[in-house]
């Protein structure tokens, strides 16, 4: 049960994002455009270039979805609603995170496409240079939990935010989750101005719907552990001292997944 919740928390968060970025890009908020544009993605053409390593082209959208729902898997939308409660969860985040600079070298490196592969290779350059900046403040969070487990992260900030005792960590953690998810103006590897869409450039069809799905999921799961690391997760506006039973969990999932929303809405809006 919990499995299917937070899938279609994830669901819905997605798509709140794709109908954000939406209204970034065209400056008109429409709640369709987002299935609209999926749906147009779906019944294209899938164009295959002629000297493409096809095992990298055909796995790295798969793998970069993989790393985005592997990442959801250990993040608590509420007290008993999360995929798999792993003691090293926050270690289990970091890692899967790091597949996504695996699955994006693949995507530049399969078409053999001039604009995809320095795509590939600058997210591999971006990544470097924001991977600390993803560990340094999970480490610092879970210093102060002395746990690595997600959900005895959030109950640590039950008397004060981690944002309030670590402002700094969390300056630093949505800086980072911006660059590993190539958000503007970190979005280098698709390089809208210079690169004709960079690692995109040679997906079509399906494939590229797989692609953009992915970035997606990737963006919600970073904007959920921007809330469960500093914000008090499903704890909300009820952290501090006193009790918290008058919520139940699906309150409090409602409540966690709109701080997510709102997290990614303060970044794509800039744009």
């Amino acid at each position: 049960m919990s499995i299917a919740v937070n899938l279609l928390a994830l669901a819905v968060g997605c798509y709140a994002v794709a109908v954000l970025e939406s209204w970034a890009v065209h400056g008109r908020l429409s709640l369709t455009r987002p299935a609209i544009s999926a749906l147009a993605l779906l019944g294209r053409e899938q164009i295959l270039p002629r000297t493409s390593d096809r095992l990298f082209f055909e796995s790295g959208p798969v793998l970069l979805l993989v790393a985005g729902l592997l990442s959801v898997a250990v993040i608590p939308l509420a007290p008993g609603l999360i995929i798999t409660d792993l003691a090293i969860g926050a270690l289990f985040l970091n890692a899967a995170l790091a597949y996504v600079l695996v699955a994006l070298i693949m995507a530049g490196w399969g078409p053999n496409g001039a604009y995809g592969m320095i795509g590939g290779w600058r997210f591999l350059g971006q990544f470097i240079a924001y991977a600390m900046l993803i560990v340094m403040p999970i480490t610092a969070v879970a210093m102060r939990a002395e746990s690595l487990s997600t959900t005895q992260i959030v109950l640590s900030q039950a008397a004060l935010w981690n944002v309030a005792y670590q402002p700094i960590g969390f300056v630093l953690f949505v800086i980072a989750a911006m660059g590993v998810a190539w958000l503007p103006p970190i979005d280098l590897p698709i390089g809208g101005g210079d690169l004709a869409g960079g690692v995109e450039a040679e997906y079509t069809g399906a494939r590229l719907a797989v692609l953009r799905l992915a970035r997606l999921v990737i963006i919600v799961a970073l904007a959920s552990a921007t809330v469960t690391f500093y914000l008090g997760g499903w704890l909300g506006y009820r952290a501090g001292p006193g009790p918290r039973s008058r919520h139940s969990p699906w309150q409090q999932g409602c409540w966690r997944l709109g701080r997510a929303c709102r997290a990614c809405a303060r970044r794509n809006i800039s744009r």
